[in-house]
């Protein structure tokens, strides 16, 4: 283990203590030996169905992009990859990288490898923040917090935000590049990205993606009622982005700590005590965990080979 590593998974280790501590240890236990296992056991389901989009939605960009890959291969590499995800410090970083080593030494090429899994990242993030933009006004009247402004001003802003968000990519391919070096290596991804079909293709990632993430801020939302926490699925919308997002951040491993430190966070906006906030995180966390430890059992086999597409 590199010497960054190892200081990430000691930051990691710091603020997951820390936001238990926050939580009060004995109250976060209680908490979590309360949980419903009826909601435990939907959450799960939730959240293997949400991966398994994912899966689907992968395959689909890298067909689009023109490889010829099957379901199984996709939904064996994407599994393998959480189990990388949790095993390395780094979050996401560690299994996206396997998932483009895979496809490249299939025989895809470098830049299709890895343009694969950075859209299909990127279309994921970029739908969670439209869906916390577009689920914040709702959730606004709920907020325990005084707010520094007017519901009008949040309803407006959010709304601009969730037009800009699913339809700025559209930019990339429609306005052309300029400005010499410092814009080549977006050009050349420009070019692999003019392909016959984008917008259909661009519409069925959002679409997925749509899917993914109701997927899983469902699975997040039943780990909180399993807990007895009945909120609406609109503050579930609007705290998922954050939450996610951290977890996401290439700083912890497996997303612990900092996911547990945004749900203590955002949750406690909406009145939630933090003993309930963290065991949700917790909670959410485990689910990825059981579906990382199936991913890697995954590794004894062997996948199906790759062509590319003439």
């Amino acid at each position: 283990m590199t010497r960054g590593a190892a200081l990430r998974l000691a930051a990691a280790g710091v603020l997951l203590a820390a936001v238990i501590h926050v939580a009060e240890p004995a109250a976060l236990v209680d908490t979590l030996r309360r949980a419903d296992r009826g909601w435990l056991l939907v959450g799960l389901v939730a959240a293997l169905l949400s991966n398994v989009a994912s899966a689907l939605r992968w395959r689909a960009l890298t067909i689009w992009l023109g490889a010829v890959i099957g379901p199984a291969f996709a939904l064996l590499a994407y599994f393998r990859a959480m189990a990388l995800n949790a095993l390395l410090p780094g979050a996401v970083v560690g299994g996206d990288l396997y998932r483009a080593l895979t496809l490249r030494q299939a025989g895809l090429p470098t830049l299709d490898a890895g343009l694969s899994v950075v859209l299909d990242r990127v279309s994921g993030l970029w739908v969670l923040l439209a869906l916390g933009a577009g689920a914040l006004p709702f959730a606004a009247s709920l907020i325990a917090l005084p707010l520094p402004l007017s519901p009008v001003w949040i309803d407006l802003s959010c709304a601009a935000a969730t037009v800009l968000l699913l339809t700025a990519p559209l930019l990339l391919i429609a306005r052309p590049l300029s400005g010499g070096r410092a814009f080549a290596a977006l050009a050349r991804v420009r070019s692999r990205l003019r392909r016959p079909r984008v917008v259909q293709q661009y519409a069925l990632q959002m679409g997925a993606s749509l899917v993914v993430q109701a997927l899983s801020i469902a699975a997040l939302a039943f780990g909180g009622r399993a807990l007895g926490l009945d909120l609406a699925p609109a503050v579930w919308a609007t705290a998922a982005a954050p939450i996610f997002l951290m977890a996401a951040l290439p700083v912890s491993v497996g997303g612990w700590g900092t996911r547990e430190a945004a749900a203590a966070a955002v949750l406690a906006v909406f009145g939630v005590p933090a003993a309930q906030a963290v065991a949700v995180a917790l909670i959410y966390g485990v689910f990825g965990l059981l579906q990382a430890a199936f991913g890697g059992a995954l590794f004894v086999c062997r996948p199906q080979a790759v062509a590319r597409a003439g």
